[in-house]
């Protein structure tokens, strides 16, 4: 008999992805807020402005100089001045701060969506050797972030999409991020221990990812190997661009109902 989740919290925290503003999370907070959860949004350290103005800023060395660990522990901190184990849903790096965040026993359940995948986890894509190249910033100083290009973007999170719509979204969203941030994938900060009992966590993926494909999380999810509950669901048609797609309410829909059951 599959175990019952119990997830009795009513308190979701929307943890943010790389080069995205977390305003990518506003349709998402207005959904939540009416199914009845009290929604927060938190945005990153020195982000807290809009796309607009981080474009603006950069080169900003105070973002160039972010650090997965200190980024992970500058949400654990706000997690514990909550009242109660909050519900963590992030999307693409956020995703990996909240599975990292599940080993810490701070949530009551955590959904990855289009997780970055944890040290160790990986597949072969030449798709996302090239959307992630620059990103990673090798060879280049890492004093100074990374802003994708129009054309990036396009090919990194809005493949797929009519030219109109992500010329849109890359204006309304796109940010500078840090090198460091993205190295830091591939270290042990990045590390997740498989084995340990954690909350609820759901990892979803989408067929048309190109940064983080959906065999990546895949793999991702078949590395659990405890007997708490992990779930996977592949969505056809996604891109990274997933949460400000045409289709995002029928993921949030998903996400919503795993949650009920």
């Amino acid at each position: 008999m599959e175990p019952l989740k119990n997830i009795e919290s009513k308190t979701i925290l929307f943890i943010t992805g790389a080069f995205v503003a977390s305003t990518c999370w506003d349709e998402w907070k207005k959904y939540f807020e009416q199914k009845g959860y009290e929604c927060l949004v938190l945005p990153w350290p020195n982000k807290e402005i809009s796309a607009t103005v981080l474009r603006s800023r950069h080169p900003d060395e105070a973002i160039a100089s972010m650090h997965l660990a200190k980024l992970v522990d500058y949400y654990a901190r706000q997690i514990k001045l909550l009242r109660e184990k909050p519900i963590l849903i992030g999307h693409s790096m956020g995703g990996l701060i909240t599975q990292i965040l599940l080993q810490r026993d701070i949530a009551a359940a955590g959904v990855a969506i289009h997780p970055v995948a944890p040290q160790g986890v990986i597949c072969f894509s030449l798709a996302m050797l090239r959307a992630v190249w620059g990103p990673l910033g090798f060879f280049t100083s890492v004093k100074k972030p990374f802003m994708m290009s129009f054309k990036q973007w396009q090919f990194a999170f809005t493949n797929g999409m009519p030219e109109t719509q992500q010329r849109a979204a890359y204006d309304k969203f796109c940010i500078p991020e840090s090198k460091l941030i993205s190295r830091d994938g591939l270290t042990s900060t990045a590390h997740i221990d498989f084995s340990k009992h954690h909350a609820p966590l759901l990892i979803t993926a989408g067929s048309t990812d190109h940064i983080v494909p959906a065999k990546l999380n895949y793999a991702n999810f078949k590395k659990y190997n405890s007997f708490a509950i992990t779930d996977f669901k592949e969505f056809p048609g996604r891109n990274h661009f997933v949460l400000g797609q045409p289709t995002w309410r029928e993921d949030a829909q998903y996400i919503y109902d795993w949650l009920q059951k």
